[in-house]
């Protein structure tokens, strides 16, 4: 630790930069795109130094963001799935709780989905199905503050440097135009305690969010009132919160 190889199933051995918090169930913590775990730390902090639930936190970076180095060829959601498989193998975790954001929210619902034997429950932050899920009209900008955070953290952490932050940028754009594909219905295998979160002015449309919850079995909903599609740095106690309450009837 922290550096981690990973035996992924395409790609062969990679490293993956992780950190692990705390002592009790495994939380997998899945970031969105185009940032690090970083975003998500206050969030991992608070669920690792819980005194109502025991849990032992886990936060990776995907390929090409934050400190894991890029491979080369497009960017997919499966290839994150596999990924984070490889990453659960790796940590030895036969299964764990997943709390992931954005395009961690989407690879949270298609591990549920599709490995429901590997995810003890789940939480999908700000996620979507389909790539026509978004609607700036009725959302919030991010604030500039924890923008720029963000842009300093990836430049400064990324092992290839700014053009290396340049070239996933460019990938997720075509990424973000294709995928996800995920029909709803197919959610009716989700078997894992689920909680659907997104921000009030979320840049992912509120129908859309509804429409995921009513889509896994037994899901519950909620939306963080005052916050846009980074909510989990705009309020991060506020999620985390969340997620505890989702979390502490689950584990012993």
């Amino acid at each position: 630790m922290p550096f981690l190889t990973l035996a992924h199933p395409t790609a062969g051995p990679v490293e993956a930069y992780h950190e692990v918090a705390g002592e009790g169930a495994p939380v997998v913590l899945l970031h969105g795109g185009a940032c690090s775990l970083e975003v998500m730390r206050e969030i991992g902090d608070a669920l690792a130094g819980s005194s109502e639930v025991a849990l032992r936190v886990h936060a990776a970076e995907r390929a090409g963001h934050g400190r894991t180095p890029e491979r080369e060829g497009p960017l997919s959601y499966a290839d994150m799935v596999e990924e984070t498989l490889a990453y659960l193998d790796a940590c030895g975790l036969g299964s764990a709780h997943l709390v992931g954001f954005s395009d961690g929210g989407i690879v949270g619902l298609l591990l549920a989905r599709d490995h429901a034997e590997r995810v003890r429950s789940l939480v999908a932050i700000s996620a979507n199905l389909t790539p026509d899920a978004f609607a700036p009209e009725t959302s919030t900008p991010v604030p500039p503050a924890i923008q720029g955070r963000i842009n300093d953290d990836n430049a400064a952490l990324s092992p290839g440097g700014q053009a290396a932050v340049e070239r996933l940028e460019d990938k997720l754009r075509d990424l973000w135009v294709r995928e996800p594909v995920i029909e709803p219905t197919s959610l009716g295998a989700v078997t894992a305690p689920t909680l659907v979160v997104a921000g009030e002015h979320d840049m992912i449309a509120p129908a859309h969010t509804e429409l995921i919850a009513a889509s896994v079995p037994g899901a519950s909903l909620a939306f963080v009132p005052g916050t846009g599609h980074l909510l989990v740095a705009e309020q991060p106690g506020e999620v985390a919160a969340l997620v505890l309450a989702h979390l502490a009837p689950l584990v012993p």
